[in-house]
């Protein structure tokens, strides 16, 4: 199995640069995965397709405002830093630009001194340790002076930092947020409770894993990056009695498909834990626990594609796709979304 397999082309300007106004109008292709039939709808009119009994999965991850624009103390050069991953308390791996700037030992001053850094340490894919200093709580230090770590493909300044946050996001800790979950209101949440569809919550951080690119011809050889996740006992609960009763099992976003296909067992029974996953899910895969997916449109070539292909099977996914380019759809974080059952 090729990368190359799971190309496709997009005209640029179907990459959607900014949120809509309204998260629930989005633009929603409904995919029959056994048949491929396809229905072309309203994201808010998700709530036709769920039944008495379903259990929608959400990621209640949060994305931290991650980036973080400072300048070397010696030279006063211009430093960009994104927090990736919290070693303990004070120290953090992250990705420098330019790395070739940030030696251990260097230090960086982010604004005007309210936070100063040092790096002690490259470690994997030149990635560095840096050792934050600073007085108060490192959160709302981060809150006043980190930006959103939008994806590389957005170049549209976001206005309001909430718009890269589901409505339900909860545990501070993502790089990126689990976009398929953008597109709920907390009304159209409430109205789906009411048709009895439970609700369940589990946590994937996301890591910048997401956007890297996948760099050999072969896909059996592309390695995941870990990602931390949380599986709470009653969630695990709810979600195996839905199962248990015939309900589906339907997964927002493919940060809560791994979740739960790297939390469950052979038998089909999802165990409450918590721990890293580095889960690649690509055509050939059996899943353990979903019955359907609720997802964003995904680059060319991505782990993500790979996934969804997974689930649909490749040809299917890629005649959606093509249908979902020539009816003019959004693309990727922010735009339209994808319902395949």
């Amino acid at each position: 199995m090729k990368t190359s397999d799971f190309y496709y082309d997009l005209p640029q300007e179907l990459i959607a640069q900014d949120p809509l106004e309204d998260r629930s109008s989005s633009r929603l292709l409904v995919l029959n995965r056994k048949t491929g039939a396809m229905e072309h709808r309203v994201f808010r009119d998700i709530i036709e397709y769920l039944n008495p009994g379903d259990c929608l999965v959400v990621n209640n991850t949060k994305v931290i405002p991650a980036r973080l624009m400072g300048v070397k103390e010696d030279t006063g050069a211009g430093i960009e830093v994104l927090l990736l991953t919290r070693k303990s308390d004070n120290v953090w791996e992250t990705l420098v630009k330019p790395g070739k700037k940030a030696r251990p030992g260097a230090r960086i001053v982010f604004g005007d001194g309210l936070l100063k850094a040092e790096v002690l340490d490259v470690v994997e894919e030149g990635n560095r340790l840096i050792r934050f200093e600073y007085e108060g709580i490192f959160e709302e230090i981060l809150d006043q002076l980190g930006q959103m770590p939008l994806p590389p493909y957005i170049t549209h300044q976001l206005k309001d930092k909430n718009r890269y946050q589901t409505v339900y996001a909860e545990h501070d800790g993502s790089a990126a947020a689990p976009t398929a979950g953008l597109h709920f209101t907390p009304e159209l949440l409430k109205e789906i409770e009411a048709k009895g569809v439970k609700l369940a919550h589990v946590t994937l951080h996301v890591g910048l894993g997401t956007f890297r690119p996948v760099k050999v011809e072969d896909v059996t050889q592309h390695h995941m990056h870990s990602e931390f996740y949380i599986v709470e006992e009653e969630q695990a609960r709810l979600i195996n009695e839905t199962r248990a009763a015939g309900g589906r099992v339907i997964c927002v976003g493919t940060t809560s498909c791994r979740t739960l296909e790297s939390a469950a067992g052979e038998d089909g029974v999802l165990q409450a834990k918590s721990g890293w996953t580095d889960i690649f899910i690509y055509p050939g895969y059996r899943f353990k626990m979903m019955d359907a997916l609720i997802t964003n449109f995904h680059l060319p070539e991505s782990t993500l594609l790979m996934l969804v292909s997974a689930f649909a099977d490749k040809e299917t996914i890629m005649k959606a796709y093509e249908e979902a380019v020539r009816e003019r759809y959004r693309f990727f974080s922010f735009g339209d979304a994808m319902f395949i059952v």
